[in-house]
């Protein structure tokens, strides 16, 4: 099969939250293993998405992870450290595809051809995928948040900024995998 026939879908989970990384997935299906069930992983139980993550993970060609940290995005801005974070994963693809497919409508820069898919996680199996990959992987790594700095709620809300979480954060204070760039952050450390 040449590389030109190999298509990765692409999509992130993590933009919005006060904590934690922004984390991506690149995703290259076997067209000759199909796999039932992939959606926009927020339209998914976390059970469903914990019952696919292994799926994926053995079916596809190639799967990669890519992650941008809390100080590249307050370095880069949120936009600019998600398309690393994207670019990451696909450099990190055991497949060089010939095509990649991203969910939204920005693109990191890549040495082949990349189409941008408004809502690609519900129309592009590639992309769900990926949408899969990365809200699991993201997820786990906010639970285990929760061990390190008890208090805050990282394993419920995963670093978005609920009510608990911003209240956590103005009477805690900020830990070292809050968003310093963030505003409701910087007012936590006035």
């Amino acid at each position: 099969m040449s590389s030109i026939l190999w298509v990765a879908g692409v999509d992130e989970v993590g933009r919005g939250p006060l904590a934690g990384p922004v984390v991506t997935a690149a995703v290259i299906l076997d067209p000759d293993m199909p796999i039932d069930g992939l959606a926009d992983s927020k339209k998914l139980t976390e059970k469903r998405r914990e019952t696919l993550e292994p799926i994926i993970k053995a079916r596809a060609l190639a799967w990669a992870l890519g992650r941008a940290e809390p100080e590249e995005i307050d370095q880069l801005n949120i936009l600019q450290a998600t398309l690393l974070a994207m670019k990451r994963a696909v450099e990190a693809l055991t497949h060089t595809p010939g095509h990649v497919l991203v969910d939204g409508i920005h693109a990191p820069a890549l040495g082949c051809q990349v189409t941008t898919v408004i809502k690609g996680d519900q129309k592009e199996p590639a992309i769900a995928a990926a949408s899969i990959l990365a809200k699991v992987a993201r997820d786990r790594e906010m639970k285990a948040m929760e061990e390190i700095y008890p208090g805050y709620g990282f394993a419920k809300h995963k670093g978005y900024p609920t009510k608990q979480h911003q209240q956590a954060l103005m009477t805690l204070g900020p830990t070292e995998i809050h968003r310093r760039s963030f505003s409701p952050v910087q007012l936590a450390l006035i």
